[in-house]
């Protein structure tokens, strides 16, 4: 069992820059593909990132590419998001999963953490 916590959340304004740690606990991810997801007040939850075991893919949602970073440290069996230029639009609980399965944005994940609030202020 993968147990996930997310932290480094909080209350920037628009243009400013957040990074998103997950930690995993349990046994180790490297062997895990991890996604960061996101559900802002209203709405489903989206595919923000994805980045595959070992680093080489990643992908992004079109509405943070360019701004949003997803890295991971298997060593540290954490993986992390870093946010640059935030806009209000991406104020959300954001969360991270591991998955032992391939596919892209659509991919299925095993487990899930329990999310950080994050919050652009205009």
């Amino acid at each position: 069992q993968v147990q996930l916590v997310e932290s480094g959340g909080g209350l920037v304004q628009a243009g400013d820059s957040l990074r998103l740690s997950c930690a995993a606990t349990g046994r180790t991810v490297s062997d895990y593909a991890m996604g960061w997801f996101r559900r802002a007040p209203g709405k489903e939850r989206e595919f923000v990132a994805r980045i595959t075991a070992t680093g080489a893919i990643r992908i992004y949602a079109d509405s943070v590419k360019g701004r949003f970073t997803i890295a991971r440290d298997n060593a540290k069996n954490t993986v992390y998001l870093q946010m640059n230029s935030l806009k209000p639009e991406d104020t959300a609980v954001y969360y991270c999963a591991a998955g032992s399965r391939g596919g892209g944005e659509s991919a299925p994940y095993d487990f899930w953490g329990r999310g950080t609030q994050v919050t652009v202020s205009s």
